[in-house]
């Protein structure tokens, strides 16, 4: 299998299918990243457009220094970043609409429930899903990234070009945050 930073290679060298690849490879997860970064589908699907739109141009730009991933994930958040300043003002149940559209649930279980179990279970879910949405962005970039993407906490620094200790401690203070927040609505995850 060819490696992404072989095809940024090619897609320098002129082909473009080269880096169509890297796009069908990196946009779901670029997709997920600016979604959980910015809550709302369309201002997600614009900054997941506008990410390998700059990508693309700047395909120079790129050094080899760090993984491709990296540096896309980088182009999102800076994306996300220009987008929430130009907006100033962020509603905290974006995320919940939005989510629901797209006809997603990143706390859904898969056996069948029952409609009290249902109902409990949307509840919750929108509950976390506003306690994400009231983090400041720094915070929640990072809880996106760790818990939702699954990112390293080394790709998560290289991703926003932060010291490793920013990370940790960032995740770990909004892991808190989170908690509290949580534990306002007495929230417990019921046992499986």
């Amino acid at each position: 299998m060819t490696t992404d930073e072989q095809l940024v290679e090619r897609a320098l060298a002129g082909d473009q299918e080269a880096f169509g690849e890297v796009v069908r490879r990196w946009e779901r997860k670029i997709y997920a990243l600016t979604y959980g970064i910015l809550g709302a589908y369309e201002d997600a699907r614009d900054a997941t457009q506008e990410t390998f739109i700059a990508a693309y141009r700047n395909l120079q730009g790129f050094r080899g220094e760090a993984k491709v991933s990296s540096w896309l994930h980088r182009i999102a958040v800076n994306q996300c970043i220009t987008r929430q300043r130009r907006a100033r003002v962020r509603s905290e149940t974006g995320i919940e609409d939005e989510v629901e559209a797209a006809g997603e649930s990143f706390l859904a279980t898969n056996e069948r429930a029952s409609p009290a179990r249902a109902t409990e279970a949307k509840e919750r879910t929108e509950a976390v899903r506003r306690a994400v949405a009231a983090l400041p962005p720094e915070l929640r970039e990072v809880v996106v990234m760790k818990e939702f993407e699954d990112l390293t906490f080394q790709e998560i620094a290289d991703a926003l070009q932060i010291p490793l200790s920013t990370v940790k401690s960032r995740l770990y203070t909004a892991l808190k945050q989170l908690r509290m927040r949580l534990e306002r609505f007495h929230l417990e995850v019921a046992p499986q």
